[in-house]
């Protein structure tokens, strides 16, 4: 690339300087790395990642766009500067990070190109022990105030879904995924059925919320993208199926990839969804139905397509143990408060990490939205008196898992016996089969509805022993009193030790403290959150350091 190239490449991609695209000189690297605080490279990275995230370009005369070069090396290499930016920055997505070199053929210039990733959800991004941010083309230290904003705002506002590829058109999508789009949009928007044959291609996909004015975005190549043209989403977007044994023996995988409304039905016939077949009490003939609820499949995986990280550029995953049970997986934090919020309040989700996607995925009629089909996915499994999905939100990863069959005889006698038992109580009773730990609410809530016998720690559930109760007073108590158990406080509290670098005690219990049981005194959480403290750091996860902090050991 000439010099007269380069500056024509930069001039159109990085126009002018703002919030998220700065240009600096740095001829000399020595003192531009980790020299001052506000005028050195991991400064400028710390800005640009709190706003949002962007290019950091050296070796560029300001306002000119001139191509000056970075004259003097100093020691550094692409590689060698990559790990000391990143030694220098806290709270900072190094995954996401890149530095791309360019050197102009003709004058033998060099510059640098550093891409900058957005601030982790819920971290400010820290050099020299403070937090920058860009106001224009200015480089100023976060406030306070300030930090709090950024730390708790929804950061997902940028919407990668909704980003226009300006090199793709109408020929890099896919017709048979173009016509399954059309069929599935108009089931669920039946008020178009009268005029959709009259829309061209750019009609329908403005409509169907795919595009925008015309233009093609990223949620319009996941889902009806040629399979050859994957390279305008870096091939970010696959679906990986496995086939495993119970015991955790590989027999077979495939991986699939765009126009993903037509490779999540290759998903689903991949998967060995056979008869599965059990004796009701009381009669010879058995119930047969299939393994999994079409439903079932379906939902999961397309929330996993639907909520991906995909600037993660990691797969999506299904994997089937064999007659046994169905994990989905995907990258990316769970947004609702809660799963038993979803379930049991029905409540929608404030936010979305892909907004556009979801808005046409759900034109689509491939996902549900307000929470609906998550809870459907519960009461289907309920209906068949299996386990309910299990969810794991370990490793930044949403990873939902789905038993195919019945586990604990006893617990679906009770679900067939009693078809007036709520969502709540089926609930706690799934975790007595899976053998989970109670809390002290739960298991009282549990005996005094006579649904186990049983110490705490050895109950069982009993089917000869329950006489079904309609006391909404006892199950009131319950659900104001109930807590979770001592698992997901552990959880909770290393995540905020870890994106915090190190907490405050006070911190600690200013995070905790609301979550507990409101059937328990104030003494008596502060005392709850002691006790978690205490255990995790006999456990080696957590050790206390000076002034009252907590590390992660």
């Amino acid at each position: 690339m000439t010099e007269t190239e380069l500056h024509n490449f930069l001039k159109k991609n990085y126009p002018k300087e703002n919030e998220n695209c700065e240009w600096k000189e740095f001829k000399t690297l020595k003192h531009s790395v980790s020299a001052r605080a506000g005028e050195d490279i991991i400064s400028y990275i710390s800005g640009i990642s709190n706003s949002g995230g962007g290019i950091l370009v050296i070796g560029i005369e300001d306002k000119t766009l001139q191509i000056i070069g970075i004259q003097d090396f100093h020691d550094y290499t692409i590689d060698n500067i990559k790990f000391r930016v990143l030694g220098n920055l806290t709270h900072f997505d190094s995954e996401g990070f890149k530095i791309e070199e360019i050197l102009t053929s003709d004058s033998g210039k060099v510059i640098w190109i550093f891409n900058i990733p957005k601030h982790p959800f819920r971290q400010c991004v820290f050099a020299h022990k403070k937090a920058w941010q860009r106001i224009g083309e200015n480089l100023i230290e976060i406030r306070d105030e300030k930090k709090e904003v950024i730390i708790h705002e929804n950061t997902l506002v940028e919407d990668w879904s909704k980003e226009i590829i300006y090199d793709a058109d109408i020929n890099d999508l896919d017709e048979n995924a173009l016509k399954k789009a059309r069929e599935e949009f108009i089931k669920r928007n039946p008020k178009y059925s009268d005029e959709i044959s009259f829309w061209d291609d750019i009609k329908f996909l403005n409509k169907a919320k795919l595009t925008i004015k015309g233009k093609i975005t990223r949620t319009c190549f996941i889902l009806l993208g040629k399979e050859e043209e994957e390279h305008f989403l870096d091939s970010a977007v696959k679906i990986r199926w496995n086939l495993k044994t119970v015991d955790n023996q590989d027999k077979d995988f495939e991986i699939f990839s765009i126009p993903v409304i037509l490779s999540v039905d290759e998903v689903y016939r991949k998967i060995r969804n056979l008869k599965y077949r059990y004796l009701r009490e009381g009669t010879l003939f058995p119930d047969e139905v299939l393994r999994y609820d079409p439903f079932v499949i379906r939902e999961p995986l397309n929330n996993a397509i639907a909520h991906q990280d995909y600037s993660k550029k990691s797969r999506i995953n299904v994997v089937e143990f064999e007659d046994d049970n169905l994990v989905f997986s995907n990258y990316g934090t769970f947004l609702p408060n809660s799963v038993e919020d979803v379930v049991l309040k029905d409540t929608p989700e404030e936010s979305y990490r892909n907004p556009f996607l979801v808005e046409a995925m759900r034109n689509l009629g491939m996902i549900e939205t307000q929470g609906g089909g998550i809870r459907k996915v519960f009461n289907f499994q309920k209906q068949r008196f299996f386990p309910l999905p299990e969810y794991d939100f370990s490793d930044r990863k949403v990873k939902v898992t789905i038993i195919g069959k019945v586990i604990n005889e006893d617990f679906a006698k009770i679900l067939i016996k009693n078809p007036e038992i709520n969502l709540e109580d089926t609930l706690i009773l799934d975790r007595v089969q899976k053998k989970k730990e109670l809390t002290d609410s739960e298991f009282n809530y549990l005996k005094k509805k006579k649904f186990i016998e049983g110490r705490k720690g050895s109950n069982y559930i009993s089917y000869n022993a329950i006489e079904p109760t309609k006391n909404k007073d006892l199950l009131a108590d319950y659900i104001n009193n109930r807590s979770l158990d001592d698992r997901h406080f552990k959880e909770l509290i290393l995540e905020f030790i870890s994106k915090s670098g190190k907490a405050k005690r006070k911190d600690i219990d200013n995070f905790i403290i609301p979550k507990l049981s409101s059937a328990l005194t104030d003494y008596k959480k502060k005392n709850k959150v002691t006790n978690l403290l205490s255990a995790m750091r006999v456990e080696g996860k957590i050790e206390s350091c000076e002034y009252g902090t907590w590390n992660l050991k």
